[in-house]
């Protein structure tokens, strides 16, 4: 008769008294989490050149950190930052001429009605168009508020994280109960996911955005770096992408009786921006991993949901990263029928 001696008792109950702690802190600090996951990132991406500059070079931690910190600031989130603000100062005009931006909207639905025979706006959803308009200036606010508080509390965990790097790797080396050999595909994996999504989702949505600022250049369409904004951002949408903007856009433009502009950037936004998505994959593909797209697209749903606009990068890693940590599981703990039968067969020869 099996049972369980005094030791595996209190490991049990240990190891029981640690979850329970981890999961009641994880969901008071919950908020935070955005702010972490965006730490490990830039450290991610950043911590080869802090070895660089503290191992090879002999920089003091602190200044090497700083320094990194004010260059990941200049150069990823200022141009994001000034995209935003750009994006936030037409959403701000909208809700504020929420009147305006209806009757504009009323005029163009009757030029479709007109042009093709079908409106796309009902009286009840420009209702409750309108409810939301107004509705989103508060809640705009909040969300700002809320990214500047995420963004502060980023950096600060970052700074200490790149100052005891190795330190913390070392720990996390030795603290995971794996193999060594799956702590290893477990670092080296996470870091190609982290660039896979946090480089190479971004990195894409720019192609396609400048592509299409070109576009609009050519074609004379009104406000090109507002609409250039736009595009990047929903160019990081799984499916749609930059088609959100350009095929609307397009539909618009014949609308209103500027028919060459119509046709053109249609056919410009199907045969060449979504031509460039493709182009710039494959030339990723060596570097960044490949994400299937319904990671991506399920990853993107659930990330939204919980995080905001950022879980569009997120949201997709935390999936990328469940099913690694699946893979490795059953590496580690899980034997199957064929490697069983196969241990038998050995055993039999080897008798």
């Amino acid at each position: 008769m099996s049972y369980l001696d005094n030791d595996r008792l209190k490991q049990i109950g240990f190891l029981l008294l640690i979850l329970f702690l981890g999961v009641l802190l994880f969901l008071e600090m919950f908020t935070f989490f955005p702010g972490f996951l965006g730490a490990v990132t830039l450290y991610v991406i950043s911590r080869k050149w802090m070895f660089r500059l503290t191992e090879q070079r002999r920089w003091n931690k602190s200044l090497a950190a700083t320094l990194l910190l004010v260059l990941s600031f200049l150069i990823i989130l200022l141009p994001v930052g000034m995209l935003v603000n750009m994006l936030a100062a037409k959403i701000t005009f909208a809700a504020s001429h929420s009147t305006e931006v209806l009757n504009s909207l009323k005029q163009t639905n009757a030029r479709l009605e007109q042009t093709l025979g079908m409106g796309l706006l009902t009286p009840e959803r420009l209702q409750k168009l309108q409810e939301k308009i107004t509705a989103i200036l508060p809640g705009f606010l909040g969300a700002t508020f809320n990214t500047l508080t995420t963004i502060a509390l980023m950096y600060f965990m970052l700074f200490f994280m790149l100052v005891n790097g190795r330190k913390m790797e070392e720990s996390l080396y030795e603290y995971i109960p794996l193999k060594d050999e799956n702590v290893e595909r477990l670092g080296k994996e996470f870091n190609t996911l982290v660039i896979a999504n946090a480089v190479g989702i971004p990195l894409i949505a720019v192609v396609q955005g400048i592509v299409s600022l070109i576009g609009y250049l050519i074609f004379g369409i009104p406000q090109p770096f507002f609409w250039f904004v736009v595009t990047c951002f929903t160019a990081m949408l799984p499916v749609i992408g930059a088609a959100a903007v350009y095929v609307p856009l397009g539909v618009y433009l014949l609308a209103v009786g500027n028919t060459w502009q119509g046709v053109a950037i249609l056919v410009y936004g199907f045969g060449v921006v979504g031509t460039s998505d493709n182009i710039a994959r494959m030339l990723l593909a060596k570097r960044i991993a490949d994400v299937h797209p319904l990671i991506t697209i399920f990853g993107v749903i659930i990330g939204v949901s919980l995080f905001g606009f950022i879980g569009l990068i997120f949201g997709p890693l935390l999936i990328s990263m469940f099913i690694l940590l699946l893979e490795i599981y059953g590496n580690e703990f899980v034997v199957k029928r064929r490697e069983l039968s196969t241990k038998k067969q050995t055993a039999k020869h080897t008798d």
